[in-house]
């Protein structure tokens, strides 16, 4: 900003190239921005510096002593971050959000502001002076240091810069936080990109980051609720830097850009007052146009661990207590990645972890360390596979044994042999629906009479979004959808449905968090009979509706009557 606000004041003859360097000198001893110190040094005003970068950028301008603001929407921007970037919010229309700004180059402080807000930002050219005026009136003054410098003294506002410094010296005795990502004046571009990308994940509850090089664009996405959405795009000229920041953090080989490779990293940061890690998965994908970059926020806080919140009906529940409290059997959770099998299987180790129990999981990988339970990191490029690792926990005295993924035969069969022999074994598998799990097992190679015999229980789930508590308001759609999805012709026009309206608390979305949708297939007498005849998909689910399993869309509907969720969410991630 600095040489490029220079080069145009002395292309459009406002001041010379000599008092430009006189200013850049007086800039390096006295500090703070060049056009501050060109107007201190009394060679142009604060309307000429407005007025040339609105005619150079197309921007508006606006004259702020004049211009009333809303209170409401002041508090959108934290008090730090508007005397950082020297920016005032003005008014609020939807989701755009028009802020005051002295440098409308500053795309970085552009992108914090609207991963902050999550609105859309546009910028308005504003003198400096009417800034600072702004944001002392409506933030008060702040902290004011007093410094001296030939003698003469002058009070200023003690910015970021100062406050970084202080924290540096801090820093050498205490692990640096992730709260302000921010932004220690010493700090290189891209550390702060990378840093105030992970803290606004965290801030936005997002569980995956997505960083994603195209041929004209770098792209960053989130993943919040289950949906992927653009929160911003860096320029491309930081692709490189991006990547090499986070594979130096996951302590990746920077070096290695043709093949995929996969590290971990933790992180501390300060969370609602509280110091915590947060552990992250990284994975680095080399694709046409650069190395694509996921990160898997792995926040331990967010893990649910009690089995009663995650979504399963009264009954539902009482049969999946009922086949993990048994002391041998199989117990399988299938579903698509990202429906939160993972978080299934916590839950069910976690009501089972006690001091007389002794409890072995092999996962690929280890998401969450779990107290008191032996955790496996499967590696098969050393021979450490699922297969290896189950055979191993046999020879370990387990009571419980979680095998994170069943991918082939030879897991398999081992973990139905340790099912038969007097232990309970906790798996999972990628299946669409229950019924369909006991296909895919015989279709893997395990004989029929295995499958009848050593599982109990097998549960299929998805994840839907939540409706916003803030701003849930009733909603009508058409009776006939009702009973297409579902619903009863008699039961569809009593039903009363929600929906959200769209708040700050939720980021105009309408749905905050998710809930499980659960089809608990219990193996009862008939089953196994139907099992061991070689009975279809169709069949098995005909027959466990009979004995009263409540299906996916049978769940979901359950959570529309509930209020929890909307039609679209059910609709979305349930067949009939």
């Amino acid at each position: 900003m600095a040489v490029n606000l220079g080069d145009l004041l002395v292309r459009e003859h406002l001041i010379s190239r000599q008092q430009l360097r006189q200013a850049l000198e007086y800039q390096k001893v006295h500090g703070g921005r060049l056009g501050y110190c060109l107007i201190r040094l009394g060679w142009v005003t604060g309307e000429d510096i407005s007025a040339i970068l609105c005619r150079q950028f197309g921007l508006p301008s606006i004259n702020l002593p004049f211009f009333k603001v809303d209170p409401s929407v002041v508090k959108l921007i934290p008090p730090d971050t508007a005397r950082r970037y020297q920016v005032l919010p003005l008014s609020r229309e939807g989701t755009t959000l028009t802020v005051a700004t002295i440098d409308p180059t500053d795309v970085l402080a552009m992108d914090d502001l609207q991963f902050m807000t999550g609105f859309t930002i546009e910028p308005v050219v504003a003198a400096e002076s009417a800034v600072r005026a702004a944001i002392r009136k409506h933030y008060g003054a702040g902290r004011t240091l007093e410094l001296t410098q030939g003698g003469a003294g002058a009070s200023v506002e003690s910015g970021p810069a100062v406050r970084d410094e202080l924290e540096r010296g801090r820093a050498r005795q205490a692990p640096v936080a992730m709260e302000d990502p921010g932004q220690a004046a010493g700090e290189a571009p891209v550390v702060q990109l990378v840093n105030r990308i992970l803290s606004c994940a965290l801030k936005q509850g997002a569980s995956d980051i997505h960083i994603e090089p195209y041929e004209q664009e770098l792209r960053v996405r989130f993943r919040i609720d289950g949906l992927l959405s653009t929160v911003m795009t860096p320029p491309l000229s930081q692709r490189d830097a991006v990547t090499s920041r986070i594979k130096i953090m996951a302590k990746l080989d920077i070096s290695e850009k043709r093949l995929p490779q996969d590290g971990r990293m933790k992180i501390r940061l300060r969370k609602e007052g509280r110091v915590g890690d947060l552990d992250l998965r990284v994975s680095v994908l080399p694709t046409l146009h650069g190395e694509k970059v996921v990160l898997r926020l792995l926040d331990r806080d967010r893990l649910m661990l009690d089995m009663t919140q995650l979504g399963f009906e009264p009954d539902s529940l009482r049969r999946f207590e009922s086949a993990i409290l048994r002391p041998y059997g199989m117990v399988l959770v299938t579903g698509p990645t990202g429906s939160g099998k993972t978080s299934t299987l916590y839950s069910s180790i976690t009501r089972l972890n006690r001091m007389e129990t002794n409890i072995l999981t092999a996962e690929d990988p280890v998401e969450f360390n779990l107290p008191g339970i032996n955790q496996v990191q499967v590696k098969e490029q050393i021979g450490l596979t699922f297969a290896t690792a189950l055979r191993a926990f046999l020879r370990q005295d387990p009571n419980i044994v979680l095998v994170g993924e069943m991918r082939d035969l030879e897991t398999a069969e081992i973990a139905i042999k340790a099912a038969l022999t007097g232990h309970l074994v906790l798996s999972t598998l990628h299946t669409n629906d229950a019924a369909s799990t006991v296909s895919r097992l015989t279709n893997m190679g395990v004989e029929s009479f295995l499958v009848a015999t050593s599982v109990h229980l097998i549960c299929a789930q998805r994840l839907v979004r939540r409706i916003c508590r803030q701003c849930r308001q009733a909603a009508e759609p058409p009776v006939e959808s009702l009973i297409e999805a579902g619903f009863s012709p008699s039961e569809a026009p009593a039903v009363l449905t929600y929906r959200g309206r769209g708040c700050d608390a939720c980021n105009h979305t309408g749905y905050k968090g998710r809930v499980g949708l659960f089809e608990v297939m219990e193996i009862g007498d008939g089953l196994r009979e139907l099992i061991l005849r070689g009975g279809s998909s169709a069949q098995l689910k005909q027959t466990a509706i009979q004995d009263g399993m409540i299906t996916l869309r049978a769940s979901g509907l359950q959570k529309i009557r509930d209020g929890v969720t909307t039609l679209e969410e059910i609709l979305r991630e349930t067949a009939r």
